[in-house]
């Protein structure tokens, strides 16, 4: 205020309002939380927070949560929402996971209290897992398969000591049967090796030997050669003399030949060429005459079958002709025509049996006269037969009545 050129300042009460910057130290229990596969654990974890000053927005959003607040009443905040973070982490994980893994417990927890507690202003400088109890032994349980595993995997290691220092002891013993099978090879090879070196020096010795004694034949071969070839040379010479003598002979028989044998052979030859030529001429036409004659008489041959063939044509054709004029009387004619030769084939079986013994009730005819009576009976039922297989009644032909078919 502004009176006679003074300026009064009125004073102003302001209220003072402090928020603690201190690191909090939380003890963060969780109780008989169900885990994954259901089994309840408890958890206890230790958490470093504390409000971050040097952060202007988290410190604004400190102020605006807390201020008015006492310590312990932002350490219940913070611890409140680690706890139930913890118990959310515990119902995600398996018992074995938490009891193993206690480091990924801890980031998990730690990574996502985080994010929650700095929209609050609050930073979570640490965590860890303190503590992992339960009720029901379980863990317990969990530390006696674990001791067994252990114990088993002594054994195994053990055992296994005990298979390697077995290899190890047999691998020795090979490698010391094997060092020897070696020296005992190697000795081997040396006496091969002098063996062989000794044959190749026998071969040679003997290679040297059987040339000096071939060399010796062979000299020996060559002054018996140079002999005989001497030999033949001479034999040859003689020869050759007895051949010139030969020629001169034979060339004088040859002049006396020629004189007295080939000058009438020739002359003979010639004549008998001339003969020959005659024959051969007359034969030729000896053997066209006789084929013209066999060409002649075989168009006669083949006019005269034309001539049957054709008459017998015209005769089968009036024989058709006949029979469908007449019909049943011209195969009544043919019939009555077979009837001998029927009567011949039937009666021809008797002719050609050496023996016939016939057996008699007591009455009738006997002996030939039985026979022929039935040759006679086979007879009379032939028209019958014929009759019933053409159709011609034999019994009723009449030449002065028309025939009749039944």
């Amino acid at each position: 205020m502004v009176a006679g050129g003074r300026v009064f300042v009125l004073p102003c009460i302001q209220q003072i309002q402090r928020i603690s910057l201190n690191t909090l130290t939380l003890n963060v229990k969780s109780e008989k939380v169900y885990t994954r596969h259901g089994v309840p654990i408890s958890v206890t974890g230790i958490a470093q927070v504390k409000i971050q000053g040097q952060n202007k927005e988290m410190l604004a959003a400190a102020c605006q949560m807390f201020l008015g607040k006492t310590e312990a009443e932002i350490a219940h905040i913070a611890l409140e929402t680690l706890e139930g973070h913890q118990r959310a982490i515990m119902a995600h994980m398996t018992v074995e996971e938490i009891y193993k893994d206690r480091q990924k417990f801890s980031e998990q927890v730690f990574k996502v209290a985080s994010s929650d507690l700095v929209n609050m202003g609050i930073s979570v400088v640490s965590y860890t897992l303190k503590d992992i109890h339960d009720e029901q032994d379980y863990l317990h349980s969990l530390g006696k398969a674990r001791t067994a595993q252990v114990q088993k995997d002594a054994r195994i290691g053990e055992a296994e000591a005990k298979r390697d220092a077995g290899i190890r002891e047999a691998k020795a013993k090979q490698e010391k049967v094997s060092a020897q099978y070696l020296s005992e090879i190697e000795m081997a090879k040396a006496q091969r090796d002098y063996e062989l070196k000794k044959a190749a020096y026998d071969i040679e010795v003997n290679t040297r030997r059987a040339q000096a004694d071939l060399a010796y034949q062979l000299q020996v071969a060559k002054t018996k050669q140079q002999i005989e070839e001497q030999r033949v040379q001479v034999q040859v010479v003689e020869r050759a003399q007895q051949v010139a003598v030969q020629e001169q002979e034979i060339a004088r028989r040859e002049k006396e030949l020629e004189a007295r044998v080939r000058k009438p052979a020739e002359a003979e030859r010639y004549r008998l060429e001339r003969l020959a030529e005659a024959e051969k001429s007359q034969l030729i036409m000896q053997a066209e005459a006789e084929a013209e004659s066999v060409r002649m008489r075989g168009e006669a041959e083949a006019f005269a079958v034309e001539a049957r063939a054709r008459a017998e044509a015209e005769q089968m054709v009036k024989k058709a002709e006949a029979f469908q004029l007449y019909q049943e009387a011209a195969l009544l004619d043919m019939l009555l025509e077979k009837l001998p030769q029927v009567a011949e084939e039937i009666s021809g079986p008797l002719t050609s049996a050496n023996k016939i013994t016939l057996v008699s009730s007591g009455s009738g005819t006997i002996g030939a006269a039985k026979v022929t009576g039935e040759v006679l009976d086979i007879l009379s039922r032939l028209p019958e037969s014929i009759e019933r297989l053409t159709g011609v009644s034999i019994s009723q032909v009449n030449h002065n009545k028309p025939l009749q078919t039944a």
